[in-house]
């Protein structure tokens, strides 16, 4: 194993690890953006299509990560499926960061240093998230 191989396996187990850190970080979103209060303003039906969303997104980032720590190798062989998988996950990523940027509504961002840093550290988790998963898409598209 070369030093290049030996980095990208190291950094898709380290970001498996982040994502399922994530997880269990965001379990603390709902009550840190008063999930429930702002959701009274809506039909049940928003209510239920927000929650099941949001259990989509937390269960697609776990499985992210599981992927990402148990089955390095396979995620680098170099098979369509390596690829696919790898692109996938990168353009999930990718797109967080632009959404973050283009989409969401600044001006309603909780204000506080607490909610600062915590925006920071997430989009730096995008980020790094993005990188590894183009880099991994890229190693399997020469492979």
């Amino acid at each position: 194993m070369d030093i290049n191989q030996s980095l990208i396996f190291n950094l898709i187990f380290f970001a498996g690890i982040a994502q399922i850190a994530l997880v269990f970080g965001s379990l603390a979103i709902p009550a840190m953006l008063n999930w429930k209060t702002e959701l009274v303003k809506v039909s049940l039906l928003i209510k239920q299509m927000f929650w099941t969303y949001a259990a989509y997104i937390l269960v697609i980032n776990l499985c992210f990560g599981v992927l990402s720590v148990f089955a390095i190798r396979e995620l680098l062989n170099g098979s369509l499926l390596a690829l696919l998988i790898c692109g996938f996950i990168a353009v999930y990523w990718i797109s967080r960061v632009l959404i973050q940027f283009l989409y969401f509504d600044r001006k309603s961002f909780p204000k506080g240093k607490i909610y600062m840093a915590g925006e920071f550290m997430l989009v730096v988790l995008f980020v790094f998230l993005s990188i590894v998963y183009s880099w991994a898409f890229y190693i399997n598209w020469v492979s």
